[in-house]
């Protein structure tokens, strides 16, 4: 994996050493301040060229373009406030989608299978252990976002997100977020307001380089990839971990991001 991965850097394979403290130790104090942490050209570029040289065919001859009208929480069930209150504000998300189950000899997908990673991830996270996603579509994907799209406003459904940057646009396509936005108590209903009128004063964008691993607290942090310029696509891959084994998503849901519920 070394030839892949910066591991002098970033020792994620000896979480015993020394170095591999300082490492873990760093994390959790970003993680707890900043709501988010990166390791920065993790992937070498020899690799990330080869990732994306493996995904970019797949993405012109069979992604699937996810196109859906949603409000910040990517639910219209939301009951204790009014269907006008400016929180539940609509907006696009465009994106084009590759699924683990096409890209299964892939750096990407060994990157996430990879026991080490998943280690280093539990250990940050203080979490007993992490388990693969069960379902064969959503484990890992590639996202893809082209000249005029983006992905909007929104809340992760899981505590935490793991994302790795393969390819940046030639113009925007920035991450861009707002830390501790809502609490498990709190919704902060006309906090979200003032964040989608643009009127949040501690969005804050986050400088992104290809190769980047990426993880942040989606659940509570509200996040969005402004639109991207140019002809150059923004391709990133999202790992799915969850505390408990055997995690899928239901036939809807599958249809609904990936516009099919199997192989």
């Amino acid at each position: 994996m070394n030839h892949i991965l910066d591991l002098d850097r970033y020792p994620l394979h000896r979480l015993d050493s020394e170095a591999g403290r300082e490492l873990v130790t760093s994390c959790r104090a970003a993680l707890s301040e900043k709501g988010m942490f990166n390791l920065d050209a993790l992937v070498r570029p020899q690799a990330l060229a080869q990732c994306v040289a493996e995904i970019k065919p797949v993405l012109d001859r069979a992604a699937f373009t996810h196109r859906r009208d949603h409000n910040i929480y990517f639910r219209d069930d939301i009951s204790d406030i009014a269907p006008d209150h400016p929180a539940l504000r609509r907006c696009e998300t465009i994106n084009h989608t590759v699924c683990a189950d096409q890209i299964p000899d892939s750096v990407v997908c060994q990157l996430y299978e990879w026991t080490p990673l998943i280690e280093f991830l539990a250990a940050t996270m203080q979490k007993p252990r992490l388990h693969l996603m069960a379902d064969p579509l959503a484990r890992a994907n590639v996202l893809a976002y082209r000249a005029g799209e983006a992905l909007n406003w929104h809340f992760d459904r899981s505590e935490f997100t793991t994302t790795l940057l393969l390819q940046s646009p030639e113009l925007g396509g920035e991450f861009q977020y707002r830390n501790d936005l809502r609490s498990e108590s709190d919704p902060n209903y006309d906090g979200v307001a003032r964040l989608l009128a643009g009127a949040d004063q501690k969005v804050e964008t986050l400088p992104l380089s290809p190769g980047t691993l990426n993880v942040f607290k989606g659940r509570y942090t509200a996040h969005r990839v402004t639109p991207v310029q140019g002809e150059r696509e923004r391709m990133v891959a999202v790992f799915c971990y969850y505390e408990r084994p055997g995690v899928v998503f239901s036939d809807d849901e599958r249809i609904g991001f990936y516009g099919r519920a199997g192989a």
